[in-house]
């Protein structure tokens, strides 16, 4: 006999604990980024729902608390589709400039869902890898803010150097102009020396599984 399991739904059409997956499917299906676990007690689904899925969601990537006794919830997959090769459960990001230097943003999206996790910019006057630079070092705090071991895909392998070089060599002149991207650097930097991680940070194979899913669609 199957032992019995408890969804937590933190994000779909009524959010709440449902005693069986239809009923956890009913509240979820053709819900955009839909958040939802399953869980081997009632009282870790009653903490984790309190807790909220990000931070829920987090503890049962490290094995601990809350995600002790998590299930995966029916069709959950850790690799892309058909074996793409790629971390689902992952952050992905990029950066995008108008002009080189121009004005730049960047942008962390999860990889299974699409969901921005966080965006900054437009910064004034910047560099391409400048902004992939920013938009990693943010990734890794943001990550280290809730506790979680993901993975970080960036299409720029110039950056993913400046992060474990923990020194950006760009030769973007610093003036006026360009000031608020060096602040920006520079604390970034700084996160980089006082911080450690055991996040991956990889480079997104373009060729294998095309755009970074934080592209920003403008190529």
């Amino acid at each position: 006999m199957a032992k019995p399991k408890w969804y937590v739904v933190w994000v779909g059409e009524t959010p709440g604990i449902y005693e069986n997956w239809d009923a956890c499917r009913a509240q979820v299906d053709g819900v955009p980024n839909a958040k939802y676990k399953a869980y081997a007690a009632r009282d870790e689904a009653e903490r984790a729902y309190a807790l909220g899925w990000e931070i829920a969601l987090a503890e049962a990537e490290r094995g601990a608390g809350a995600g002790g006794g998590a299930y995966p919830v029916p069709g959950a997959d850790a690799r892309g589709g058909e074996g793409a090769g790629y971390e689902l459960d992952s952050i992905c990001v990029d950066a995008a400039a108008s002009g080189n230097p121009g004005p730049v943003e960047y942008q962390g999206v999860d990889t299974r869902t699409g969901e921005r996790l966080f965006h900054y910019g437009p910064i004034p006057n910047g560099t391409n890898n400048l902004g992939e630079y920013l938009a990693i070092v943010h990734a890794l705090a943001y990550l280290k803010r809730i506790g979680s071991g993901k993975t970080i895909y960036s299409d720029s392998q110039t950056a993913i150097k400046w992060v474990r070089d923990k020194r950006p060599a760009s030769t973007l002149p610093r003036d006026e102009t360009t000031e608020e991207i060096w602040r920006l650097v520079d604390r970034a930097t700084a996160w980089l020396k006082a911080n450690t991680y055991n996040n991956k940070i990889l480079k997104w194979d373009t060729e294998r599984w095309g755009q970074v899913k934080a592209d920003f669609g403008r190529k």
